[in-house]
């Protein structure tokens, strides 16, 4: 799923279902979008078969077809079958920070060095106009969030 897609996911699963409406105002405070484009997403997940929706009076209810732990099994085959050639074990060993041969791997601690590269992308963005991350931190607002999920 692409992420604003698993955003809108995220925001359906606790509730179960729900109209574009509900999932648009619940996003709001993380990712505040335009009605239009949850709507453009929440279809694209029907037509995906993500989620399945039914007409009440002028508006869909949408209804997740799968859970979140079926979606995140999901995208960590993906990434097992792209990265690792479809061996677990490799991934593992990666996560864990060692290489196939039992050394470390050069330019990797695995989940440490993506949190090391996360906190210097939000540093950096700092000095940016519309910094995100440490910037947002700094002002108040919610900072970038990082989806450890698959770390």
């Amino acid at each position: 799923m692409a992420p604003l897609e698993l955003d809108c996911m995220n925001t359906l699963w606790p509730i179960g279902e729900g109209t574009v409406r509900e999932i648009r105002d619940l996003l709001a405070p993380r990712r505040p979008r335009a009605y239009t484009t949850i709507m453009t997403i929440m279809d694209r997940l029907a037509r995906k078969g993500i989620v399945e929706r039914r007409k009440s009076g002028r508006a869909y209810i949408y209804k997740p077809n799968l859970t979140a732990d079926e979606a995140r099994r999901h995208a960590l085959a993906q990434v097992v079958d792209s990265f690792f050639e479809g061996s677990s074990e490799a991934a593992a060993n990666y996560l864990r920070g060692v290489a196939g041969d039992g050394a470390k791997p050069a330019n990797s601690d695995g989940p440490v060095a993506v949190r090391a590269m996360a906190a210097k992308a939000a540093a950096g963005a700092a000095s940016r106009p519309g910094a995100s991350g440490a910037a947002q931190a700094a002002n108040g607002e919610e900072p970038l969030r990082i989806d450890e999920t698959l770390l």
